[in-house]
């Protein structure tokens, strides 16, 4: 399964960032491009420990929905969100947040497994592994 990682340094501290990261609303702004939407569970606020949140979003031109479920959480330190349904055979994201002499470092981690065997292997290596890292880097630029 392909791994991600993504290193973003922020110029605030680590308690402020660990929780904009568990932020729905904020999401929600720095994903306009595929016009992501919470739809069920948690909609709005802050994302804590056990929660559920739904999000419907539009990527490659089809309408998709993931659930995700907070699985990990130590503030102000990371948590991990694990995909419980969705377009994935598996997708897991972990966030860390690291104290740094001009604030934070947060560094995302995704590992994921495409459905359909060799066919979504392929997948991966040809077109998933650029698109997400491309999604990534643009939503934490917000």
């Amino acid at each position: 399964m392909p791994t991600l990682r993504v290193v973003t340094p922020i110029d605030a501290p680590r308690e402020r960032v660990f929780d904009l990261a568990r932020s729905i609303d904020l999401h929600r702004l720095s994903t306009a491009g595929t016009k992501e939407e919470a739809i069920a569970g948690r909609t709005s606020g802050l994302i804590g420990y056990g929660e559920e949140v739904t999000w419907r979003a539009r990527h490659f031109g089809v309408r998709q929905t993931l659930t995700a479920r907070i699985t990990g959480y130590h503030r102000p330190y990371t948590f991990t969100d694990e995909m419980v349904q969705g377009a994935f055979a598996s997708f897991t994201h972990v966030h860390a947040f690291e104290e740094a002499p001009r604030g934070t470092v947060m560094v995302d981690a995704f590992t994921y497994a495409a459905p359909f065997g060799p066919l979504g292997r392929l997948t991966e290596r040809l077109v998933l592994d650029r698109y997400l890292t491309r999604l990534l880097k643009d939503r934490n630029a917000v």
